[in-house]
Parts: structure tokens; C-alpha cells; sequence
């Protein structure tokens, strides 16, 4: 595939985006987002709030969850030498070792340390002096010649590096956050109420608008709740290329659906009951798993990875209606909504982006306001 035909393909998932549209802190409370109803089947926009979920659902929908949990994935450290390295850590490999990227370029064998965040200032720079058994220690046991990827393996394992990451890492943002609240507040903010299951470089976005006491009022309504998990990473973030485009695979995340969650959203499902997927995370997970199923119509129970690309003309298997947040130009996750709202998908034909039900209501959400990205407002597409 040439350059110029991804160009091509990339320009039709393109819109105008001013920065300060971009929001770089969540609104409080949470459920105080703004939420835009898009009719996929008239192109019908409503303005709403978040709160208002309790009105605009069912009593017999279903809401899908993805309760994946962000870790401290940015370590801050230096080398043996004694130059700084910023470690981003995509993948737990083994009980020892993690998939990362790192910032510069490490070489094979090379020892790194990372205090803790109390030891460093806002510059990242140490404090005082440490020693060595006061760092978690990682060494580079492998590096990717074409990429920054490394797998380093630590000097602890399982439940205690975990912990010791949490003491010593960083919430990884996307790059277009510029916070300016303590990391304490970060981890707080950039997770979901019902996070539970660790192994996030990144939030499932559409979730940070539920409140607990949301999602208790719409329980007390008969709305059903399920949980399943995708390990979100940071190609969520990264561009498009020729090879993505041409295989029709992204990134490869870990997603999981239990048996048990499987065998109640079958029965909803045959039910004719609403399945409402949060997040195009978990959107992910349920198209991956009734993928695997010979009917195609039905879920499989699953612990593996998905590298799913999900774009026009593709035919949604099993939700029926999806909350998300607004996202990037010319990001997969555009090309995902865009399938959404297109045939076979409700009776519209998708040529671009712009000229499209959601590109129409892209633009009002823009005229009207709303904010976007990870911790701007919500759609709910329906």
C-alpha cells in the first residue's frame, strides 16, 4: 500500500479540531458531562447530561463495562551510567518482566533504577541521595531493532512489584493532557469508580463519567450490569500506518469474558434485550468474542488477546448501542463509530467522515462546546 493511499484513507476520518476544545481535567462531579444522543438510523442529535442515563435507558437494557484498572505505567529513573531514562510499560510478560518503551534508547544488558515519587521533584530529578537497594532495579533482556520496545525484567515479582510500582510510577496521559493536578489526584481521576482488575496504560475513557451512585439509580431501574475486562495499552494512542491499514489489525490488547458473564449476555441477547457497550473497549472485547463463536451471533467465553479493526463496512455481531467519548482525527477509533452509524450497520452509506451522521453531530458537539477526548464529554449512540 503506497503512502498516498493511506493518506487518502486517513483524509476521510479527518475534521477540524481547535485545542481548546481539548479538555485537560474531568468535570466534577463526573455524571455532570455533557452526553450527545445520536439516532444512527435518522441522524437525530439530542443534548443531554450524563446524569440522564436514568431517563434514556431501558429498564431491560444492558450496559456492558469494562472494569480494567490503570497502573503507574511511566517509571522515571537513570541508567547505570547515570542519565535519565522514562520507561513506559505496555505489557506484563512474566511474574518478573515487562514489555515497555523507553525513552532514550536502551541497549541490551543495560541496569536501570527508579526511586519511588517521593525521592523525585516535579523535574523528575532526585532529591537526595539513595542507595542502590532503595530502586527498583530492572535490567534490559531484550530490545526490538526496528522500534523503542525493550522487556526488562525486575528485581521483584508478581503482587510485590506491582506494589512497587504503584510507589514509583506514574499515570501515563495521553500526550494531549497537560494536567496540572498532583499524581495523587491523577490516579484518582483518570480511573473508573468500578476499575478492578489491573493492567491499563490507559483509561476505558467513556467510563470516567459513571458515578456509583449513577450506577446504583440505574440498577434500582432494572437496568442489568455486566463487567468484563480489556487491558487498554498505548497504542490506543499511536498513529495509523500502511500496515494496520492493509491487514486490517491494530495493536494487540488482553481482554477477558467469563463464563458467567457470557452465558448472561446470550440470554439477554436472545432476549431482544439492548446491549449497551461502554466504551469502545469493551465494544472491542464483545465483537472479538462472538467472533469466535461458529454462529457468529453468539459469545464465547475468552481469556486472550484481540487485534480487532473495526472500520466501514463492517457488520456489529452484538451491541446494539455504544457510549463513548469524542475522539482524534484519523484515529482507529473514529473508523470504529463511523461503522457504527454506517451500513450495514442503519440504512446510511459512509463516503467521509464530515459528510457522515456522526461527523454532523461532531460538529454540533463543536458549536455547542462539549469537550473532547479522554476527559471530555460522552455520546451515546444509539
Amino acid at each position: 500500500m503506497l503512502d498516498l493511499d493511506i493518506k487518502d484513507i486517513l483524509a476521510k476520518y479527518d475534521y477540524p479540531l481547535s485545542e481548546n476544545k481539548i479538555a485537560n481535567q474531568p468535570i466534577f462531579p463526573r455524571d455532570h458531562s455533557k452526553l450527545l444522543l445520536l439516532n444512527r438510523q435518522t441522524g437525530a442529535i439530542e443534548d443531554h447530561f450524563f446524569y440522564e442515563l436514568t431517563d434514556l435507558l431501558n429498564a431491560d437494557d444492558v450496559l456492558v463495562l469494562n472494569e480494567t484498572k490503570v497502573f503507574a505505567a511511566r517509571l522515571l529513573g537513570k541508567k547505570q551510567s547515570g542519565g535519565k531514562v522514562e520507561l513506559l510499560l505496555i505489557k506484563q510478560i512474566s511474574p518478573n518482566s515487562f514489555e515497555a518503551i523507553s525513552k532514550p534508547g536502551l541497549k541490551l544488558g543495560q541496569k536501570l533504577y527508579f526511586p519511588r515519587r517521593t525521592y523525585l521533584d516535579d523535574a523528575g530529578n532526585l532529591m537526595s541521595d539513595l542507595d542502590a537497594s532503595d530502586f527498583l532495579q530492572a535490567e534490559v533482556v531484550f530490545r526490538d531493532e526496528q522500534s523503542a520496545k525493550v522487556r526488562v525484567e525486575f528485581n521483584q515479582t508478581n503482587a510485590s512489584l506491582l506494589a512497587e510500582i504503584d510507589l514509583c510510577g506514574f499515570t501515563p496521559l495521553p500526550p494531549y493532557i497537560h494536567p496540572i493536578q498532583s499524581e495523587e489526584t491523577i490516579k484518582a481521576e483518570y480511573q473508573t469508580v468500578y476499575a478492578k482488575e489491573e493492567g491499563s496504560a490507559a483509561a476505558p475513557t467513556a467510563g470516567l463519567h459513571f458515578t456509583q451512585e449513577l450506577l446504583d439509580k440505574l440498577k434500582e431501574k432494572g437496568v442489568q450490569i455486566e463487567k468484563i475486562t480489556l487491558h487498554v495499552g498505548l497504542g490506543t494512542f499511536a498513529k495509523l500506518t500502511s500496515e494496520n491499514l492493509k491487514n486490517k489489525t491494530l495493536h494487540s490488547e488482553y481482554y477477558e469474558i467469563s463464563t458467567e458473564v457470557v452465558a448472561r449476555l446470550n440470554q439477554a441477547k436472545k432476549a431482544g434485550k439492548r446491549i449497551i457497550a461502554v466504551g469502545t473497549t469493551s465494544t472491542r472485547s464483545l465483537e472479538s468474542a462472538v467472533l469466535l463463536s461458529e454462529s457468529k451471533k453468539e459469545l464465547l467465553a475468552t481469556a486472550k488477546e484481540t487485534n480487532i479493526f473495526i472500520d466501514p463496512p463492517y457488520q456489529f455481531n452484538f451491541i446494539d448501542a455504544l457510549i463513548t467519548n469524542f475522539h482524534l482525527p484519523k484515529s482507529s477509533l473514529l473508523m470504529l463509530v463511523s461503522a457504527f452509524i454506517s451500513k450495514p450497520n442503519s440504512q446510511a452509506d459512509f463516503n467521509n467522515f464530515l459528510d457522515s451522521s456522526i461527523g454532523q453531530a461532531y460538529q454540533h458537539a463543536l458549536e455547542s462546546d462539549y469537550r473532547f477526548f479522554s476527559f471530555g464529554d460522552a455520546m451515546f449512540i444509539q
